[in-house]
């Protein structure tokens, strides 16, 4: 059943509460830990536009380890995911975030907005996320980079794992839709 409303504001801040209104939905998580198995399933089940820097590169034909382009297409994707979600789509960033400062900048800014902001944190051992490395290397995907155990290593130290306080700050998944 459809419903007429002169206050299209209410009416998403309804489909919210719902658990139907957009949503945004951030990966965090090394190279390896399944962000794009991840972010592939939900973006199918939200459904949402997924946003994942990696592929536009590659696509692009930009080099995977320009920093500078890499930060100039994730700000831009930023803007845009906000646009998409004050049309009412949810979104998926799929950027890795390895510090906190960049989740805390996007729970804010989707909050701002009056959206709830998942954090679907991806882990495993050094060793685990090597692995699947080698797996993933070898089989030479498109729009996915090579990455070495050292590389690995090195971003291993870099990065900023949200804490349990941290991961308090964001939403809950809506329960599955029955159909």
């Amino acid at each position: 059943m459809g419903r007429c409303t002169d206050d299209p504001e209410a009416l998403r801040r309804d489909l919210v509460d719902a658990g139907r209104g957009p949503r945004l939905i951030l990966l965090c998580g090394l190279p390896g830990s399944g962000k794009t198995t991840l972010a592939k399933r939900l973006a199918d089940e939200t459904p949402a536009v997924r946003l994942c820097p990696d592929e536009w590169m590659a696509d692009l034909g930009v080099d995977f380890f320009d920093e500078q382009a890499r930060d100039r297409l994730e700000r831009r994707f930023a803007r845009h995911a906000q646009e998409l979600l004050k049309l009412g789509q949810s979104v998926i960033l799929e950027f890795g975030f390895w510090a906190r400062s960049e989740r805390d900048e996007k729970r804010l800014g989707a909050r701002a907005l009056g959206v709830p902001v998942e954090l679907h944190y991806l882990t495993a051992p050094i060793d685990e996320l090597h692995r699947r490395l080698d797996v993933r290397n070898g089989e030479g995907e498109r729009g996915t980079v090579p990455i070495t155990r050292e590389m690995l290593e090195e971003y291993a130290a870099l990065f900023e794992a949200p804490t349990s306080d941290e991961l308090r700050l964001f939403d809950e998944p809506p329960p599955p839709r029955r159909g």
